[in-house]
């Protein structure tokens, strides 16, 4: 049996998604196809994927007194997830994610709600989830202090912490020190190094953030696949893998708690990374992000059907 631990400290959104023929301009009104409310946020997105990729997915996080809160606790603990390091705030609203869907792609606004009160002392309170757990799972949906907090308090433990820098925003440099993994797209990538992540530049991109501080850098590229850089500090790509894409949503929550777990377990680099691809992958082809989270199965006849 799989006993590994992931602690994925991060945020829980309801995800009120709306289908729409074509993302609207400034000024417009348009009218959706349809809407739904479904489970979401970075943090809670990841846990989902980690659990049904055959590990114990620890999360740390807040939501409020509300029935979107209540919603999302019952959501995790479906598909496994301890919430026990969840907290639940008296007057407080839950965190929202509005989330317009038109042709398989999506643009998103969030409103952090309760993850905007997820304190160090949150991360103290859960100190033994972290002493249990294989890799920490970090990323920017709830204060950047608390992120930096957990990472220092991980790396005293000795504990691996992943870093999902997303969405983008000012860091310190001793978040990415802390970091033995940074998983920005190629946006975030740029925005946190000043150099285009693009073709010939990609690998200075990614240099640049080790040097900042990172020990490791993977980068995602959309449909392109993802890249990570060697221990000679090459480039190497792992490809994509064409599939229908249904809802690109939490696909790249997908990839990091796979990378996770697959680091968790052992795996290379490389391995982990050509694992994130497969499991990410397979996430555009169902709607919604939790739901669209593959299992460990899933995942394992889908590489058996690609080599």
């Amino acid at each position: 049996m799989n006993h590994t631990k992931v602690a994925v400290i991060g945020s829980l959104n309801m995800d009120i998604v709306v289908e729409t023929p074509r993302h609207p301009q400034v000024g417009e009104t348009l009218l959706g196809d349809r809407v739904r409310f479904i489970p979401g946020g970075k943090g809670a997105n990841q846990a989902v994927a980690a659990a049904r990729l055959g590990a114990k997915a620890l999360m740390i996080g807040a939501v409020g007194d509300d029935a979107f809160g209540q919603e999302l606790l019952s959501a995790l603990e479906r598909d496994g997830v301890d919430v026990t390091g969840v907290k639940r705030l008296s007057g407080t609203a839950t965190g929202i994610a509005s989330i317009y869907v038109s042709e398989g792609d999506n643009s998103i606004v969030a409103v952090p709600g309760a993850n905007g009160q997820v304190q160090p002392e949150d991360i103290d309170r859960n100190a033994e989830k972290l002493e249990q757990a294989d890799i920490v799972l970090l990323q920017l949906e709830t204060p950047v202090e608390t992120a930096l907090y957990a990472a220092r308090k991980a790396k005293e433990l000795g504990k691996t912490v992943v870093l999902n820098p997303a969405p983008a925003q000012p860091l310190p440099e001793e978040l990415f020190r802390c970091a033995d993994f940074v998983t920005p797209n190629r946006t975030e990538l740029s925005g946190y190094t000043g150099i285009a992540a693009d073709g010939n530049t990609l690998g200075a991109a990614m240099r640049r953030l080790q040097e900042l501080g990172a020990a490791n850098v993977v980068t995602t590229l959309g449909a392109g696949g993802s890249a990570y850089l060697d221990e000679n500090g090459e480039v190497r790509l792992a490809m994509g893998h064409p599939v229908p894409v249904v809802d690109t949503t939490g696909a790249g929550d997908c990839f990091n708690a796979a990378l996770a777990v697959s680091i968790a377990q052992g795996r290379s680099l490389r391995e982990a990374v050509e694992y994130a691809a497969l499991a990410s992958a397979l996430a555009v082809t169902k709607f919604g992000a939790q739901a669209g989270m593959p299992t460990e199965e899933e995942v394992r006849l889908f590489a058996a059907e690609r080599a």
